[in-house]
């Protein structure tokens, strides 16, 4: 489910970014932006994105090791610690 979420966002991101790119197109043949300006934007826009996605999994990371800790589930770290200790 949550790699649903995370791929869903993903998708709205791609999307997001095309019609971004086609609206600067638009510019560009109007003669308002010029290309090396466009591609520059462009360039900005996908790192802030994938800047934000970074700090979007790791938050979700954070939050699912907390509610793991918090109900007090075996992670696959105990479980191996306890292999160990029976070996």
């Amino acid at each position: 489910m949550l790699k649903d979420i995370l791929h869903a966002g993903m998708g709205s991101v791609v999307l997001i970014k095309e019609k971004i790119e086609e609206e600067l197109k638009v510019l560009q043949e109007k003669g308002k932006i010029n290309s090396a300006d466009a591609k520059s934007f462009v360039e900005s826009i996908t790192k802030k994105g994938e800047e934000e996605d970074e700090k979007i999994k790791q938050k979700i990371k954070d939050a699912l090791k907390e509610v793991i800790e918090e109900l007090g589930v075996a992670t696959k770290k105990d479980l191996e610690d306890l292999r160990s200790k029976l070996s």
